[in-house]
């Protein structure tokens, strides 16, 4: 780990309008380093503010984050390649809304609004008249997703809080990966340090200071101390999945993201973490660069998860990849449907190639994982009748 960033090479130049923006972020965060106590940021810090400080920050500036082309955005999510994502989670929503007698749907972390988008007419063919609920942190999205769910009038609402009291199907893709990280390594001595961020010169560098005592405790009792070894958890993650043990009295909520369990996720050979940040369709692992431009992520730990959701009252009721869950839930039927005869090849050969991506082990298929987790449901549910792995978290 180099102590300053440096810019990866490949990266696209900076407009002007994106040069002052990360210069006003920059200043910004220059200040509150500065403030911070002896000069050390944790990157929990760091994170939380790149993208959620207000007006400055990634998911707060009105910068465009999602897209299939360039230059539209910055990464692509499922919902955005094709509706047939939506349409065959469409059908899991509902097996959940039935078990618990509810209609509502709640959806955190809505991005575009394309998943929303996809599953209200979906289930408006299935019979079904749904709410929907979305929790939206980006006052930025929130304003796009209501441009782009407009149609859809009173049945979409959006909520500034959590719900004291919901039964339902509540989703979350790609939500939690951008919740704040914590970053630690062990030194050559086998001790835990928290790594943070600093000030050299005029630049941010890393830096690193022993574990809290809390930390250091929860890290030895998830994996053995490897000298040099550097990687995340999320507790603010495990504290929201936790949480929902106190406002889902009745129903399941579908996590969806990219993430291991937890033997995988500290596997001696993931040496490096998981850390990535994404700038118009590049991938790389600086995220001291381009603060306020760039999205920044770390993978899931499911056993993490898993374990927050118990200890929050909750039952886990299912947990596979992506590919195997929407296999289950009939991707291949509503696919073959898309694309039968009289269909416009070109549209027809896009879907099939996005359904690929959704499913192949060397795209999304694998490494997106799906956590059902919920409260008075039966399992199991039909994304999880084959190929469930709670055994392995």
């Amino acid at each position: 780990m180099r102590p300053v960033s440096r810019l990866p090479a490949g990266l696209p130049a900076l407009d002007a309008a994106s040069t002052a923006h990360a210069q006003a972020m920059r200043d910004y965060l220059t200040r509150q380093v500065q403030q911070s106590e002896h000069g050390f940021m944790p990157f929990e810090h760091w994170m939380r503010l790149a993208l959620y400080a207000p007006g400055l920050g990634y998911y707060a500036a009105g910068n465009t984050k999602f897209g299939a082309g360039l230059p539209t955005g910055d990464f692509t999510t499922a919902p955005e390649l094709t509706p047939l994502f939506g349409k065959t989670l469409a059908r899991q929503v509902a097996e959940i809304l039935e078990r618990s007698g509810s209609d509502t749907i709640l959806e955190f972390g809505a991005g575009s609004g394309a998943l929303a988008a996809s599953i209200l007419p979906a289930l408006a063919d299935m019979g079904i008249s749904a709410r929907y609920l979305i929790l939206e942190v980006s006052a930025d999205l929130r304003a796009r997703q209501q441009e782009r769910l407009a149609d859809h009038g009173a049945t979409v609402t959006w909520l500034d809080a959590l719900p004291e009291d919901f039964s339902g199907c509540v989703l979350a893709n790609e939500v939690l990966d951008a919740m704040p990280a914590t970053l630690f390594r062990w030194d050559e001595a086998g001790a835990l340090q928290e790594l943070g961020v600093r000030l050299e010169d005029t630049d941010f560098a890393w830096t690193e200071r022993p574990a809290p005592a809390e930390l250091a405790d929860t890290m030895s009792q998830r994996m053995p101390p490897l000298p040099g070894y550097r990687s995340e958890l999320n507790l603010q993650a495990e504290a929201w999945v936790r949480q929902m043990g106190a406002w889902l009295s009745k129903g399941a909520a579908l996590l969806l993201d990219y993430g291991f369990p937890q033997a995988e996720y500290y596997h001696p050979q993931r040496a490096e973490g998981t850390l990535m940040c994404h700038f118009r369709h590049h991938a790389h692992a600086e995220p001291l660069i381009h603060p306020g431009l760039q999205d920044i992520t770390a993978h899931v730990d499911f056993t993490a998860m898993a374990d927050a959701a118990l200890a929050g009252g909750l039952d886990v009721l299912g947990y596979t990849s992506q590919a195997r869950f929407l296999m289950n839930a009939g991707l291949p039927e509503l696919l073959v449907a898309s694309t039968r005869s009289g269909t416009d090849p070109a549209a027809a050969g896009r879907a099939m190639s996005a359904v690929q991506k959704l499913l192949s082990e060397a795209e999304m298929g694998e490494l997106f994982k799906v956590l059902a987790i919920g409260r008075g449901i039966d399992a199991p549910l039909m994304g999880f009748t084959r190929g469930d792995r709670r055994d392995r978290l």
